[in-house]
């Protein structure tokens, strides 16, 4: 090899070394994975009080994560906000009204929506708050028709989808539509399965149900439906995903979905299984240091944050927080 091949190996090798530090300074790096594979898992600092069953979302650089069982079982309001780029949290956040576990969340014009849920004494709830990061206020929106815990919740062109979840472990399979101009809410078609303790996100304007159980015991599947907003249509029969898992949590980043962790009788699952809509195909990927359920599960930018659940099945809490450096070609 010349000279001048040799100095261009070592400034490339300079460069990439010195670009890892940068973005990873602030974390420990918890995977015997390198960057040639998947992608790497970092460790943030840990959540300030772990907890489980959990829900959460991301606005600009922030994670919110809500509600959920604390060590002792106790249903939690607490909020707590991690910064990704300074790696510490806020705790200094306007608790939820009510206390809350198993509820859903998603986030429209800098506000959090918080939907379904049980309450401390395992009464399904119909409320929905609204959280204003900017003014760190809570106020009370139009009860959902449907009383439900784990259900899921995504918004599609400003308006909010919320889809199945359970009645004290009977899977339901409605789905309701609130539009925040009219605050009007709207009964739409059933899934084509009903169940609960589901992951979802969207692609492309459509909204994928994944995985998650079909009764009260960890009865899980694998299976992967389709809705269209526009159409009011359901598309089944899609590839289904690589494992079986509920209590599991989804993102999409850049047209593709992850689906983490999860619970089964025998335990619970480090899985990481990315979706391809385009193609139906999955794709395993690095697993997470932490196996668990319950967990909240986020994305910013090439970044998946997963945060806080139960390393063990049932009633167990964690406050780990990892984080998934996506590859980029």
């Amino acid at each position: 090899m010349s000279f001048k091949c040799c100095c261009y190996v070592l400034i490339f090798g300079v460069c990439i070394g010195v670009y890892l530090i940068a973005v990873m300074d602030n974390y420990t790096n918890a995977a015997a994975q390198s960057l040639d594979e998947s992608g790497t898992w970092i460790v943030g600092t840990p959540m300030p009080n772990p907890r489980t069953e959990v829900t959460a979302a991301t606005f600009n650089n922030t994670l919110y994560v809500i509600g959920g069982f604390t060590a002792d079982g106790k249903t939690s309001n607490l909020i707590e906000a991690y910064n990704v780029p300074s790696n510490t949290w806020n705790e200094k956040i306007e608790p939820l009204p009510i206390t809350l576990h198993h509820a859903s969340s998603a986030i429209n014009d800098g506000k959090v929506y918080v939907i379904g849920g049980y309450t401390g004494d395992w009464i399904p709830s119909n409320k929905m708050f609204i959280y204003d990061i900017i003014t760190n206020n809570w106020t009370n929106a139009p009860a959902m028709p449907t009383k439900r815990g784990s259900p899921t919740a995504n918004f599609v062109a400003d308006k909010l989808y919320v889809m199945g979840g359970d009645i004290r472990g009977d899977a339901l399979a409605t789905v309701e539509r609130y539009d925040p101009v009219t605050r009007n809410w709207t009964i739409l078609s059933d899934m084509p399965t009903a169940r609960h303790h589901a992951a979802s996100a969207v692609v492309d304007g459509e909204i994928y149900v994944i995985g998650g159980r079909i009764t009260g015991s960890l009865v899980n599947v694998d299976i992967v439906e389709k809705y269209n907003p526009v159409l009011d249509k359901w598309t089944k029969d899609l590839n289904p995903m690589p494992s079986k898992r509920s209590g599991i949590g989804a993102t999409s980043v850049d047209g593709l979905i992850y689906v983490l962790g999860g619970e089964q009788n025998q335990g619970t699952f480090g899985n990481n299984e990315r979706y391809d809509p385009k193609t139906d195909t999955w794709t395993i990927e690095s697993p997470m240091p932490t196996a668990r359920h319950g967990l909240g599960v986020a994305s910013i930018d090439d970044k998946i944050l997963a945060v806080g659940g139960g390393p063990h099945s049932g009633l167990t809490v964690t406050g780990q927080n990892e984080i998934y450096f996506l590859k980029k070609d």
